[in-house]
């Protein structure tokens, strides 16, 4: 491996290092108004980033949506949020970010639209910035998709099932840990 590579790799992983310690997350409406929904808390372990999350669900409020109980922000359309509901390792890596991206799950119901529907899902697509912020914006998913426990030990949901929303169309169409 040539010098300046292995350079490069130092520098990358000391600045995920970064990562460690306790962030905020904030979804922001499409007026830039941010929304603080949890925190995170990182810590290094074997060359990945593990964490704990804690969405502090007495932000949210509770409807019963088709036979089920969903924690929910209200504002021109619910934002509901949808647990991960399998095995998760809840780690990350300076390039992938997809088990926390399972966990940040929603759906969003219309106002006036009955029930909960799955295929209005919310699927933020993360990426570390260049403050040690991890942002993302919301792409549109079927949560069918993990209707059922994936066979893999891979994170279910992949690119090819996430459609580019318009985010001037979505209430909270940004997500900002920091």
């Amino acid at each position: 491996m040539s010098r300046f590579i292995w350079i490069l790799l130092l520098i990358s992983s000391s600045c995920f290092a970064d990562m460690s310690g306790t962030k905020y997350i904030y979804l922001y409406d499409k007026y830039q108004q941010s929304h603080q929904i949890g925190k995170i808390n990182f810590t290094e372990q074997e060359g990945k980033i593990k964490y704990q999350l804690d969405i502090d669900t007495h932000t949210f409020k509770d409807y019963f949506l088709s036979m089920k109980e969903m924690k929910c922000l209200e504002g021109p359309e619910l934002w509901c949020y949808i647990p991960y509901p399998y095995h998760n390792p809840h780690f990350i890596t300076q390039t992938d970010l997809a088990w926390l991206e399972h966990d940040l799950l929603f759906m969003y119901k219309p106002k006036g639209s009955f029930g909960a529907n799955l295929w209005n899902g919310i699927y933020y697509k993360l990426k570390i910035n260049s403050q040690q912020q991890i942002e993302g914006l919301a792409h549109s998913v079927d949560l069918n998709i993990i209707a059922a426990p994936s066979e893999q030990i891979q994170a279910p949901i992949k690119l090819v099932d996430l459609d580019e929303s318009e985010p001037e169309l979505r209430w909270l169409p940004t997500i900002v840990i920091k």
